[in-house]
């Protein structure tokens, strides 16, 4: 068993989100993710691994090629193997809980429009050519 209180694992960083990883168990990982207001990921997919966020306080927006979902505290949203999304935090601080569970985790970037400094990896670029 593994067991956390939230309030005190949040980290916050102005320049980037903090992606804190907890713990792992068996084919998975649990991470807080605390966003300041603004901050957007990089657009990305799990290809082998299905991901969970649940929205813990703040909120904002997920957008995949489907559309947008409205991220709210209480809310959360899967993302099966190979979907494609992107999280625009709101204008104030969030803080998300997020499993990954599969097979490899490894993300794969597509674009990050808001991180000028992003070069994409070989195995992005293989990836989504």
């Amino acid at each position: 068993m593994e067991a956390f209180n939230l309030d005190a694992e949040q980290e916050w960083n102005p320049q980037k989100h903090v992606e804190k990883v907890l713990g792992r168990i068996e084919g998975g990982d649990f991470t807080v993710a605390c966003w300041e207001p603004g901050q957007v990921s990089p657009n990305h997919c799990h290809p082998y691994c299905t991901e969970i966020y649940f929205c813990y306080v703040g909120g904002g927006v997920m957008n995949t090629p489907d559309g947008q979902v409205d991220i709210k505290p209480g809310g959360f949203v899967v993302h099966p193997p190979g979907e494609l999304h992107e999280f625009v935090n709101g204008p104030e601080r969030s803080m998300l809980f997020r499993v990954r569970y599969g097979g490899d985790m490894a993300a794969r970037t597509k674009n990050w429009p808001t991180n000028p400094d992003w070069q994409p990896r070989d195995v992005d670029k293989t990836y989504f050519t």
